[in-house]
C-alpha cells in the first residue's frame, strides 16, 4: 500500500507568523534576489561565495543592486571595501554618511582593466626632461595586484567626485588625483567584469576603532542597518582575510612614494620614503590619504 504524507492542517505558531510579517517588511528587490546561499542579517543581505570562483553566478543580482544605487561591501586581495557606483551621486553621499568619514577624505576606485586606469586617470608616468622617473612598465605588470596606486586624474572622472565627500562635504578641494586598485581577487574580478563603470571604494574598519574588519558575518552585523542609523544593503562572503590593507604609492610626483607598506613585495622602483624623506612610514599609514 502507497502511502502519501499530507501537509499538517494545525495553524502555524504565533512565533512563525510574527517573522514572516518582519521579512515582509523589509525591501521587495531584496527578497526578490534571496537564495539558499545567501540570509538577510540586520536588513543586509549577506550572499556566500566560494572564495575560488565556482558560483560568481550569484553575483548578477547584486550587479542591478549596485546600479540601482546600493551600497555594499565586497572581498578584495587584501582587505574587505565599501563600494558603491562611480556615478551615482546619492550612492557616494550615502557610503560616507555609512562609514561616517571625514568629507575631505578622498576615495579610491576599483578598475576592471587597464582602459578603466587610461580613461579615468592621465596614467602611469613615462618619463619626462624634469626628472620625473619611468616606471610605467614596471608598474603595470604589478596589477592585477594588492597595491594602491594614486595618479593624476583625468577629466572623465564624473563631477560629484571632484571634490572630497561629494555634496555632503562643507569644504571641498579638487580632486586633482585617485587612488586606483586592480584586485586580484575572483569574486571583485568578476563583479567588476559585469558592471559598467569601475566602483568607488574605501575599505572595511571598525566603527569605533581604527581596526581592520576581516571577517564578513561580524562586518554585516556592524554594518547593517539598526535603529538611528544608516547602514549598507548587502555584503559578500568570500571568506576571512588576513590584516594586510594594500600597499600606497604615490605616482604624482618626479618619483614613486609609498605613503604606507601593506600586502605585496616592495620592488626596487617603488622608493620607500615619506613626503619629507626623512619619516618612515609604516603599515599605520598616517600619511595616506586613501587609508
Amino acid at each position: 500500500m502507497a502511502y502519501v504524507r499530507c501537509p499538517s492542517l494545525h495553524p502555524a505558531p504565533p512565533r512563525l507568523l510574527v517573522t514572516v510579517q518582519a521579512v515582509a517588511k523589509r525591501s521587495p528587490k531584496r527578497l526578490k534576489y534571496s537564495s539558499p546561499a545567501s540570509r538577510k542579517n540586520s536588513q543586509v543581505q549577506l550572499v556566500q561565495l566560494d572564495p575560488s570562483g565556482s558560483d560568481v553566478w550569484r553575483l548578477d543580482p547584486l550587479v542591478e543592486l549596485i546600479k540601482s544605487g546600493a551600497v555594499g561591501i565586497i572581498p578584495t586581495d587584501t582587505v574587505y571595501a565599501i563600494v558603491c557606483d562611480l556615478k551615482n551621486r546619492q550612492a557616494i553621499d550615502r557610503l560616507y554618511r555609512i562609514k561616517n568619514m571625514d568629507p575631505m577624505k578622498p576615495l579610491s576606485i576599483l578598475c576592471r582593466s587597464f582602459q578603466d586606469i587610461d580613461k579615468y586617470t592621465l596614467g602611469f608616468p613615462r618619463g619626462n626632461s624634469h626628472g620625473q622617473t619611468n616606471v610605467f612598465r614596471a608598474a603595470r605588470q604589478s596589477l592585477p595586484g594588492p597595491y594602491t596606486f594614486i595618479l593624476p586624474a583625468s577629466k572623465e572622472m564624473p563631477k560629484q567626485c571632484t571634490t572630497f565627500g561629494g555634496s555632503s562635504a562643507v569644504s571641498c578641494a579638487p580632486r586633482k588625483s585617485v587612488g586606483v586598485r586592480m584586485p586580484d581577487d575572483v569574486i571583485c574580478a568578476e563583479l567588476l567584469k559585469r558592471l559598467d563603470e569601475p566602483l568607488l571604494c574605501t575599505s572595511v574598519r571598525q566603527r569605533s576603532e581604527d581596526e581592520w574588519m576581516l571577517d564578513p558575518v561580524i562586518i554585516a552585523d556592524t554594518y547593517g542597518a539598526s535603529e538611528g542609523r544608516e547602514g549598507v544593503d548587502f555584503v559578500i562572503d568570500g571568506g576571512e582575510r588576513l590584516a594586510y590593507p594594500s600597499t600606497v604609492i604615490d605616482m604624482t610626483g618626479e618619483k614613486p612614494i609609498i605613503l604606507r607598506r601593506g600586502k605585496g613585495p616592495v620592488e626596487e622602483w617603488m622608493l620607500m620614503e615619506s613626503h619629507d624623506s626623512t619619516e618612515a612610514v609604516g603599515m599605520d599609514g598616517l600619511l595616506n590619504p586613501y587609508a
